[in-house]
């Protein structure tokens, strides 16, 4: 054989179109893998549970086991619950922790925005936001309750303060790091401090608020549950603070897992809006 045909470089012949359906299907099989997995484990984790309750190896009075609490789950979808039905406990705490959501997610951003553009704003308030930041805030729901008695306000209050500052910081990081050279142009063709603010800084912090968006609203779930749990007439919460009054244990985890299943129908529908929005970011399966 010739030195030059071992010298002659291989050439791709495979089609761009080729190799995309192949990573298409090579993304899809890691999806279902990965799901498989997260099933198995679900699985594993569930049945070792139950059968370490049937047998006693832990107390079954005091950590339940899962048919119990599918039962209890159960029982509330079919009969409802001391406090009405269950998907008016759900509504109610959902009604609670999305109103406080966006109260904070919309403060919090507009105040984050503002001191991170504005210096003499962040020099002047600095000191006080790190001040309030440093609070405890679930120990707020007791004042809030005072305050405002044991409707929803009192909950919306207190998803407020806990949505607030990670949504702040988040969008006074995003103001401070925005490309400079993009300010720097943006002047140069004439644009105000308004138009910078709204077509350059808003656009730039906008991943860095998405971010915070998906901590925020779990915390504003807490926010209206601890509220609910100290003081209130209907929610999800009051059923955890009755479940607790009777050592109903299966009641206390049945609450816990209706919440978790809110929760990731939330992280979902923030996750599929980012996506949506961003849809210029490559993907993880993309890289």
């Amino acid at each position: 054989m010739s030195p030059d045909v071992l010298s002659t470089p291989v050439v791709d012949t495979a089609k761009p179109q080729d190799r995309a359906q192949s990573r298409a299907r090579a993304a899809r099989r890691r999806r279902a893998i990965v799901f498989a997995v997260r099933a198995l484990l679900l699985v594993a984790v569930l049945g070792l549970w139950e059968a370490l309750s049937r047998a006693e190896v832990i107390d079954p009075f005091n950590f339940s086991m899962p048919s119990k609490i599918w039962d209890q789950i159960w029982t509330w979808i079919t009969h409802g619950t001391a406090l009405g039905s269950l998907g008016e406990q759900i509504w109610y705490t959902l009604y609670e922790a999305l109103l406080g959501w966006v109260i904070g997610v919309v403060a919090g951003v507009v105040c984050g925005i503002a001191l991170g553009r504005v210096a003499f704003l962040a020099d002047v308030l600095g000191p006080y936001i790190k001040v309030l930041n440093s609070i405890p805030r679930i120990v707020l729901a007791p004042i809030f309750v005072i305050w405002f008695g044991l409707g929803a306000s009192s909950k919306v209050a207190s998803a407020v303060v806990l949505v607030f500052f990670p949504v702040f910081f988040n969008a006074f990081q995003g103001a401070r790091e925005v490309d400079r050279n993009l300010v720097a142009n943006a002047r140069i063709l004439g644009a105000s401090d308004r138009r910078v603010t709204l077509q350059v800084v808003i656009p730039s912090a906008t991943s860095w608020i998405f971010t915070s968006l998906h901590v925020s609203f779990g915390f504003a779930l807490i926010g209206a549950i601890v509220g609910e749990y100290i003081g209130a007439t209907k929610g999800i919460g009051l059923l955890v603070a009755q479940s607790q009054g009777t050592f109903n244990s299966a009641g206390v985890y049945a609450a816990m897992v209706i919440l978790a299943v809110v929760a990731l129908a939330a992280e979902g529908l923030l996750t599929f809006a980012e996506r949506r929005i961003f849809r210029w970011k490559p993907s993880d399966s993309d890289s």
